[in-house]
């Protein structure tokens, strides 16, 4: 007689938990649906390309809107502008650790929140709007042209983060409205 230790069945007793997982995966795979694809259907990919940016003011707007440009329309192939974008940014510098002996400080933070918002062409009411926000640290030095350098690489990447941040918005938001 077999003990229940040699039985046969013995190793799918460790398939079970698979399969119940396998089965559960498949009753729920109907739930999600691409990111990329609105509530018809209609690819988001051609939407993002059809907004066109208002110009942003000062070095971190020519940032910013380089980048959320890139990032909207990849492919750089023109398409008839369907939503225009307005994007506000605002920066602020601080300094949270400061040197004790020398009184200066020896790190800086920039910290940008940009409000947007995104609208039909030919409508003034928003379709979707917006506040992201982001922060970049950087070490400063007594070299003051380092902390320039420093400061304008904490933008840069502030920028990249922002534009990343209003795409993955936008594209949630669209993914509703349509």
């Amino acid at each position: 007689m077999l003990s229940p230790k040699d039985h046969p069945l013995k190793p799918l007793a460790f398939m079970r938990p698979s399969m119940l997982m396998l089965g559960a995966l498949l009753l729920l795979g109907g739930c999600f649906r691409p990111v990329y694809l609105d509530q018809s259907g209609t690819n988001i990919s051609s939407e993002l390309a059809a907004i066109k940016i208002d110009p942003i003011q000062d070095r971190l707007g020519h940032y910013l809107e380089t980048e959320l440009t890139f990032l909207l329309n990849p492919s750089s192939s023109p398409a008839k502008p369907k939503y225009h974008l307005t994007i506000t940014p605002r920066s602020t510098t601080r300094t949270p650790v400061i040197d004790t002996i020398s009184g200066r400080a020896t790190a800086g933070s920039l910290a940008i929140d940009a409000e947007y918002k995104l609208f039909s062409m030919g409508n003034d009411k928003p379709i979707v709007s917006g506040l992201a926000f982001v922060v970049a640290s950087y070490d400063r030095t007594n070299q003051r042209f380092a902390n320039i350098r420093a400061a304008r690489d904490a933008e840069l990447r502030d920028a990249k983060a922002l534009a990343e941040q209003i795409k993955t918005r936008l594209i949630a938001d669209l993914s509703k409205t349509e």
